[in-house]
């Protein structure tokens, strides 16, 4: 066996303009240096001595066919918002243009970074190809894809691919992409009979990592008797389905993309006037589905600017939720479940603490998560979460604590202090160093419940994502009266 790494341009797309390779050719173990579609790959003795290498090769890239900064690509989804028609809008309820005619609107804009999937397992395969076939193993959630890539890459029959799936070190839907594996099979194809092993470093993985979009949402709305009565909210960001069906299927998915306002749109309130919708921006960076996909954002923004009504209505959160919910009895209850968890006694129960809660229905779950925070003298400190989801069954008690309760640290953590930012071409962010997540001794205590109220069964690997945002969001504006409409908060407030 041998062992490889590839240098692909640092924003991704940009094709290899000219290359030197005379220092990496006089490394230590270093046996092949290969041009591959997507860059160069270094072949040595061992994955260490393969990514020294490759770091010593001198490459003029070209550019990628997007724009170079992040700042660019805000004011690209601030025309797209201000001037492109919406691609879809499912959620239209009364008559929100003229409620808001004559009412006192308010006004709000939220924003949420480009994400990057970051599992702890940087990218990775094995690959041995022959005359007869090719032998594939690596971590993948989409093998069928893998077997037609490489069948038209190599030239073999499908039936003679054989893909050997292996546990992962997390995805998080990171592999539902296939680079790294097409990578590995075109150094393997330049080497018939001799298996390569391919290992991407954590730098390569963050910047060729396919990302979770950036999205910018702005949110008019009105209250009238200390209710919410209009709700009108604009969502802008890539499309998922376009960039990543082009991808695996050659062609962009006909119709709108329910992606830009999943978790948004489909939410169960009944509101008197109730407008969602949204527009897709031209493409950038390319994008892919990340954990709970269009949720993951739509979740901020629907119930951070919900809480902001609610607030300018002078109604209790929690209690302004229920009512609105009042036409869907199951939501109305892990909003109940969560409130006798939790001891709900408002946003601020006292001694520096405040409390902000967050209803998502998701993957066709509903669920509710109350975030406590407390002022300490290094900054806001979570310490406590509680969670309530509606699964129709819990299947395996164990297993449902796990996933709730990781989606909720998921979620928290990446709202914390996670972005990427763009700055010619590529993301200024390159390990775990700068984008750490939560820490341990941030990790509040957390609370689950699942409910078995609904007729069917569902599962809870992302539900808890969508609502631990917002839920945040909301407990720092009751802990310190500052409301940040901004994904990740560290660039706002500091955590302890």
């Amino acid at each position: 066996m041998v062992y490889a790494t590839v240098r692909a341009n640092p924003g991704i797309g940009g094709e290899v303009k000219a290359y030197s390779s005379d220092e990496a050719r006089k490394m230590p173990g270093v046996k092949r240096i290969i041009e591959i579609s997507s860059g160069v790959a270094v072949v040595a003795d061992n994955t260490w001595r393969a990514i020294q290498a490759a770091n010593a090769l001198e490459i003029t890239w070209g550019a990628p066919n997007y724009p170079a900064t992040s700042g660019e690509m805000w004011d690209i989804l601030a025309d797209t918002i201000d001037n492109a028609g919406p691609n879809i809008a499912r959620k239209k309820q009364g008559n929100v243009d003229g409620a808001l005619k004559d009412a006192d609107v308010f006004e709000a804009e939220y924003r949420v970074p480009y994400l990057a999937h970051a599992p702890l397992e940087p990218m990775n395969a094995v690959v041995k190809v022959t005359d007869q076939q090719v032998d594939i193993w690596t971590g993948t959630q989409i093998p069928d894809f893998i077997q037609q890539h490489t069948a038209k890459l190599t030239g073999h029959r499908i039936e003679n691919i054989n893909m050997h799936v292996l546990p992962m070190g997390g995805s998080f839907g990171r592999r539902l992409e296939d680079t790294y594996v097409m990578q590995t099979v075109e150094i393997a194809n330049a080497m018939r009979g001799t298996p390569v092993k391919m290992t991407w470093s954590r730098e390569e993985d963050f910047a060729h990592d396919y990302v979770r979009p950036m999205a910018l949402a702005r949110g008019r709305g009105a209250v009238k008797d200390g209710q919410v009565e209009s709700y009108d909210l604009k969502i802008a960001c890539p499309s998922i389905m376009d960039s990543q069906m082009f991808r695996l299927m050659g062609r962009k998915m006909p119709g709108p993309d329910t992606t830009i306002t999943t978790g948004a749109d489909d939410q169960p309130y009944n509101i008197p006037n109730y407008r969602v919708r949204g527009f897709k921006s031209p493409e950038m960076v390319p994008v892919s589905s990340w954990r709970s996909v269009g949720a993951s954002h739509c979740g901020f923004h629907h119930e951070s600017f919900m809480d902001e009504l609610i607030h300018e209505a002078g109604a209790d959160p929690l209690a302004e939720r229920k009512r609105l919910l009042a036409d869907d009895p199951l939501s109305v209850k892990v909003l109940e479940e969560v409130e006798k968890m939790s001891g709900w006694t408002g946003p601020k129960p006292g001694g520096g603490r405040g409390r902000g809660v967050a209803f998502t229905l998701s993957f066709g779950v509903r669920t509710a998560i109350i975030v406590e925070v407390m002022k300490m003298a290094g900054g806001i400190k979570m310490t406590n979460v509680w969670g309530a989801a509606e699964v129709g069954k819990v299947l395996d008690p164990i297993n449902f604590e796990a996933q709730f309760s990781g989606g909720i640290v998921f979620g928290l953590g990446h709202a914390m202090n996670c972005e990427l930012t763009y700055e010619d071409y590529a993301p200024t962010q390159a390990n775990y160093y700068d984008y750490e997540g939560m820490r341990m001794h941030q990790v509040p205590k957390i609370n689950v419940v699942g409910l078995e109220n609904g007729e069917r069964v569902t599962g809870i690997g992302e539900p808890g994502v969508p609502p631990s945002a917002p839920a945040l969001a909301n407990a720092i504006f009751a802990a310190t009266g500052r409301r940040i409409r901004e994904l990740p908060f560290y660039n706002h407030i500091d955590f302890a």
